[in-house]
């Protein structure tokens, strides 16, 4: 009896397995499920490559995007070749405001509200490819500002309130292909920017008050030189002088401009340069030796006149008159005695 009852009832392992192989199998994930799950992590410190406010994802990208930050998260790394700083509250940069980010490509700055940029806010991101700064509030740039982005090929600082971008702004950026300045407050544009941008064949201008006189002379010269489309070229329109007003830039010819001034080269500055404080030295060396050979000629005068004094013989007292009296001093001449008589 006891036999029978042992061989009915199973042992407690082989009941787990009876009841596994019973059970249906789960439902298999898709692989792109799984890939789509792990490809955005929040940072955390078991991923210091990323900052801790941040989405990332394979690749290198850190989505900070509509976060209200009002900072640039710290804890950049190498690693992030894309930053989406966008619809956040960052008003502006500091020095160094991306240190550790040497390898970034693609900063995305949109709609920040900002205002102002240090001259070396960018320094260290000579691999930047991409830089955009549209819908901010930037009113000017200080000089130097994007000079160590070397590789920099599209640069947008659309929807801003500049009214001058300085040359030295920009600097040199050897391969910009692409810059976008519509809708600023910018009335012209100076010579010197355009020929530091060699590779540059986009360039976006509508919306700005463009006052067409001869600071445009460069500008209208590029224009002719990349035809855009007509209705891209119809947008850009001159505000003043009045006679001007609601001219295309791309009616401007060459010879609308024999008035002004051509700009100096830059052999004629180095001259210029060269010859400016040569001459002042020069002259202020003149005038230092014609002072002093005034002075010691004024001195030598002087001495002059004392030794000639001190080897003058002394007066003597004039001869008594035979009667014993001394004749004056001042002898009065006869017809003045008489006169006083």
């Amino acid at each position: 009896m006891r036999s029978s009852s042992f061989i009915s009832r199973p042992p407690p392992l082989l009941s787990l397995l009876l009841l596994l192989l019973l059970l249906p199998p789960p439902p298999m994930r898709p692989i792109w499920a799984q890939v789509s799950t792990g490809a955005a992590t929040r940072g955390t410190p078991d991923a210091p490559d990323c900052p801790k406010a941040c989405a990332c994802a394979p690749g290198g990208q850190a989505n900070c995007s509509a976060l209200v930050l009002v900072a640039v998260p710290a804890g950049l790394s190498r690693r992030v070749r894309t930053l989406l700083l966008d619809h956040n509250r960052v008003r502006m940069l500091p020095p160094g405001a991306f240190a550790g980010a040497g390898a970034l490509l693609y900063l995305d700055l949109r709609e920040n509200g900002l205002r102002s940029v240090h001259a070396r806010a960018f320094w260290g991101l000579s691999a930047l490819q991409r830089l955009d700064l549209s819908d901010n509030q930037l009113e000017a740039l200080a000089p130097g500002t994007f000079a160590p982005l070397r590789a920099l090929r599209f640069l947008s600082l659309a929807d801003n309130r500049l009214a001058l971008l300085e040359p030295a702004a920009l600097g040199a950026l050897p391969l910009l292909r692409a810059l976008s300045l519509q809708d600023n407050a910018l009335t012209a544009i100076p010579h010197d920017l355009l020929a530091g941008l060699p590779a540059l064949d986009a360039l976006r201008l509508r919306g700005n008050p463009w006052a067409c006189g001869c600071a445009l002379r460069s500008l209208c010269a590029w224009l002719r030189q990349h035809p855009r489309p007509a209705s891209e070229a119809e947008t850009l329109l001159c505000v003043s002088p009045g006679r001007q007003t609601l001219s295309p830039l791309t009616a401007f010819p060459d010879a609308a401009f024999r008035h002004c001034a051509q700009p100096l080269a830059a052999r004629d500055l180095a001259v210029v340069y060269a010859l400016g404080p040569v001459s002042f030295l020069a002259s202020l060396a003149t005038c230092l030796a014609l002072g002093s050979v005034l002075t010691a000629c004024r001195a030598r005068r002087r001495r002059r006149r004392c030794c000639t004094a001190a080897r003058r013989p002394p007066r003597r007292p004039p001869d008594p008159a035979p009667d014993g009296t001394a004749f004056p001093e001042n002898p009065v001449s006869p017809t003045a005695s008489s006169a006083q008589a």
